[in-house]
């Protein structure tokens, strides 16, 4: 699943750890979700959303999903 994390985290000048203790989870996690080898829960993902004020869909995109549709 590719998505917008990093971005978001550094537009708001967030370190992985800074945002990993809001987030209630490690800084690995974090680095993990943004590297795209970790999907995150459907709870830990509309924390995310919450926290950033965004819907999930503007966050995360499928990469599978064709959107020329």
């Amino acid at each position: 699943m590719n998505n917008r994390l990093r971005v978001l985290r550094a537009e708001r000048k967030w370190s992985q750890q800074q945002l990993a203790e809001q987030l209630e989870v490690s800084r690995q996690s974090v680095n993990a979700i943004e590297t795209g080898r970790y999907d995150p829960s459907l709870p830990l993902a509309f924390k995310i959303s919450d926290l950033f004020d965004m819907p999930i869909e503007a966050i995360f995109t499928n990469p599978s999903k064709d959107t020329d549709i």
